[in-house]
This record gives structure tokens, sequence and C-alpha cells, in this order.
């Protein structure tokens, strides 16, 4: 996981991921396309993003095609994110149970 968090830390592999979330099965040249840094750099970043799984590859003839593979980043949320975000909605499922319970009566309030 190490290698997911380190590939993600870095502003431009994030950016490519999120080209290919809006269009999957991208070349380098098209990666490339738009950005200012040789195609050289943006091969490196894509080389560091497969390292981590974030991208897997796939030879069409002689193009190599990118993908983006969600796993790596579904296992980041369930274990990091997901642990917090089942704290928040047990806290809030408390907090309307306690706003939903019947107002006491006088007995019960005499007793408390």
């Amino acid at each position: 996981m190490s290698d997911v968090f380190a590939a993600l830390a870095d502003q431009t592999r994030r950016a490519l991921l999120d080209r290919l979330f809006t269009q999957n099965g991208q070349s380098l040249s098209d990666l490339h396309h738009g950005l200012a840094m040789s195609r050289q750099a943006v091969a490196k970043h894509l080389h560091i993003l497969e390292t981590a799984n974030l991208v897997s590859v796939h030879w069409q003839g002689r193009e190599k095609l990118h993908y983006l593979n969600p796993i790596p980043l579904g296992e980041i949320v369930h274990r990091w994110v997901g642990k917090f975000e089942d704290a928040r909605v047990e806290a809030l499922t408390d907090f309307k149970k306690q706003l939903e319970k019947p107002p006491a009566t006088e007995q019960e309030k005499r007793r408390a």
C-alpha cells in the first residue's frame, strides 16, 4: 500500500489517473498531449503508477494502452477512509435515535 500512497502523492500522477478515469485506454501519446513535460517524463510517471498497480497496460498491436485500475484505490477507501466513515455514520445513527426517543413522562423524570 505504500507504493499506492507514494504514487498518489504526486500531482502529475493524480492528473494522469484523472485523465484515465475520464477516458480509459489511452496511449502514451494521448496522455502526453497537453502536458507541459516531455514524453519521457510522462512515461516515468506512468511506470510508477504501473508499479503501484494503479494502471494496467494492454498491448494493441504495437500500441501500449493504459487503463485505470481502481482496486488499490478501493482498498485504501475500505482500509483507511471507511473506518472513519463508519464511526461518523454510527454517531449520526445514535443522534437520530436520541431525537426520536419519546419524551420522558413525569414519573420517569422523578425517578431520574
